[in-house]
């Protein structure tokens, strides 16, 4: 049988470390970073100074890379693929099934060590297949294990008869699905998933991905995960959009290098060393020791000058460079230029100072880690959320995985004037007033995050970016699922950054650039989208702090804002229609007026 293949994509944002896959013929779990079979050489480095400089400063590991994953290179059968996946759960479900007297459906449940080449054999001595059972435990740190079944029916009591799965009923409900013992014993699904019962007990703190035995003190109240389940393995990602730098000579250099001979100098006698080798004397031929060792402390610490954000850097090379950025060559990682205004002013973009087509760009994202049960993404600033307790991709690892994708997009920096006079509305204060109780409300059952209320200049943007993702897919050429955004929400700087790539060198085709000279009439149907939608009034009328299954939403449902998840920067969460445009509540709030149309 072929080896099972995943995309380097999915092994960053779907099946890094610690994510549970289903295969044909099993259930496995991806091993961790120290346990991959790869050639050092295959790892090739990803070159992002500010990505690496982030996250070395933020994970507290000074000396750490990024490396696009080891590929398969079609290795010949009997070779250990390069990515090492660990069967998980040990716990299996014969597919045969059997009526039990009181007639219902049953299947024996049974431990891997009860296996004889995968199947089972009863008492008949026929072999029968099995399928690995759909209910692991874990907690919210990341921890995961099987459930210790005889324990869950019997309690402290000792039992070691044969154990089913039995369905009472066809609706596959927890209610309906019971583990029975021959003893007589058993136990309701139902009550695995009420965490008041803590029927699975508490976590011991498993780490399987991590190697056997690997595991940590936790303490936890454990919690039944189905394996296939979305909440399974929500992976931690931090991604940079490349942008172009006005580094001297000297760092072109220095960066050519540093991989081999330069990521580890840190005095003059080490320079001195280094510059004993041919290669690097021949390149360091002519550049002054200061101006070396200069360089070599830029680079590692990613940007000369004070720590700036992610979102704050990318902001001011979109808004503040010249009308154009960049090299136009088909190789270039960053291009753009500016659309001038005489395409794009007027009534409907008043409150808009700029347009920037983005004909190439470079996207670099790195997995960090993961959480389970919930998911928690970068901060509206592009950094991690540090009061985020996420598992680790390795016991001990100096790189991490990365891919880098390369595409197109639009640029749009609004007024600061704008969005400040708009913010001092009564009606939009009132506004935030209710967004806020409603984050309040999601705070109280999420003490332990660092989240803070993103602001309604945020809300705006990202309400009004998901409104352009749509209206512009329709025309663009590509599917609404494989745009992106970037919101910039800063002090003084607001912006929209629409996007799409791939893992492609050769990038995108230029759709959604040609829509960005469309943008007048993309921006008229955004806001008439906003207006109304198929769920009014329920979805206008929403109110976050009084609804507990969308405390962080105001005017915001399927039938409107949301969009598939991978397109957006915040999981579908701060967004109101209702500070777009007016809808049929008419709160007074709109940042476009009727005007604007």
């Amino acid at each position: 049988m072929k080896k099972p293949t995943l995309r380097a994509s999915q092994l960053i944002t779907t099946f890094g470390p610690g994510a549970m896959v289903d295969l044909p013929e099993a259930s496995v779990l991806i091993a961790g970073l120290d346990h991959w079979n790869y050639d050092p050489s295959q790892l090739l480095p990803i070159d992002e100074p500010r990505l690496v400089a982030k996250l070395s400063d933020q994970l507290g590991r000074p000396k750490l890379t990024l490396r696009a994953p080891p590929p398969a290179n079609d290795r010949p059968q009997g070779l250990h693929p390069a990515i090492v996946a660990w069967r998980f759960p040990k716990w299996y479900v014969v597919q045969e099934a059997v009526t039990s007297k009181s007639g219902y459906r049953r299947r024996r449940l049974v431990h891997a060590n009860a296996l004889d080449r995968d199947r089972f054999r009863d008492d008949d001595g026929k072999a029968k297949s099995v399928v690995p059972i759909r209910f692991v435990r874990a907690c919210t740190k990341g921890h995961i294990g099987d459930i210790d079944w005889p324990a869950f029916v019997h309690g402290a009591a000792v039992c070691k008869r044969e154990m089913w799965v039995e369905e009472r009923g066809t609706s596959g409900d927890l209610d309906a699905i019971f583990i029975v013992c021959a003893c007589g014993a058993e136990r309701s699904m139902s009550q695995a998933a009420r965490m008041q019962l803590r029927a699975l007990g508490n976590c011991n703190g498993d780490r399987p991905w991590l190697g056997a035995g690997n595991r940590e003190a936790c303490g936890e109240p454990n919690r039944l995960l189905n394996r296939t389940a979305s909440n399974a393995y929500f992976s931690q990602v931090m991604s940079v959009i490349s942008i172009p730098d006005t580094r001297s000579p000297v760092d072109d250099v220095v960066r050519s290098l540093w991989e081999d001979f330069l990521c580890d100098v840190d005095t003059l006698a080490d320079l001195k060393k280094v510059r004993k080798k041919p290669t690097p004397a021949a390149r360091l031929e002519g550049l002054a020791d200061d101006a070396v060792l200069t360089a070599i402390d830029r680079i590692r610490a990613g940007a000369s000058g004070p720590a700036r954000s992610v979102k704050e850097v990318e902001f001011e090379a979109l808004a503040d460079a010249q009308d154009e950025m960049g090299v136009d060559q088909p190789d270039g990682v960053f291009y753009a230029r500016a659309l001038p205004s005489t395409e794009w002013q007027g009534t409907i973009t008043q409150s808009i100072q700029r347009i920037v087509l983005v004909h190439r760009l470079r996207e670099v994202a790195a997995l960090v880690g993961f959480t389970r049960f919930e998911a928690i993404g970068p901060d509206i600033d592009g950094e991690l959320d540090l009061g985020v307790k996420s598992a680790p991709l390795a016991a001990d690892a100096s790189w991490l995985p990365a891919v880098e994708n390369h595409g197109e997009g639009i640029f749009l920096q609004f007024r600061a004037t704008a969005i400040e006079d708009w913010l001092k509305r009564p009606e939009v204060i009132e506004r935030g007033t209710v967004l806020q109780a409603g984050f309040a409300l999601w705070k109280r059952d999420h003490e332990e995050s660092s989240r803070d209320f993103p602001g309604l200049p945020y809300i705006l943007l990202h309400s009004l970016s998901h409104l352009l993702l749509t209206a512009v897919s329709l025309e663009c050429g590509y599917p609404a699922s494989s745009l992106r955004e970037r919101i910039y929400a800063l002090p003084g700087c607001y912006g929209i950054l629409l996007y799409t790539g791939s893992p492609d060198s050769e990038g995108t085709l230029g759709g959604l650039v040609q829509a960005g000279r469309e943008i007048v009439r993309h921006l008229g149907r955004a806001i008439e989208l906003a207006a109304l939608c198929s769920n009014d009034p329920v979805c206008a009328y929403h109110h976050p702090a009084m609804h507990d299954h969308q405390p962080l939403n105001g005017a915001a449902c399927h039938g409107c804002l949301l969009i598939a998840e991978t397109s957006c920067e915040q999981r579908n969460e701060f967004l109101d229609r209702a500070l777009v445009t007016a809808t049929v509540e008419a709160l007074g709030a709109e940042f476009f007026g009727p005007c604007a149309l």
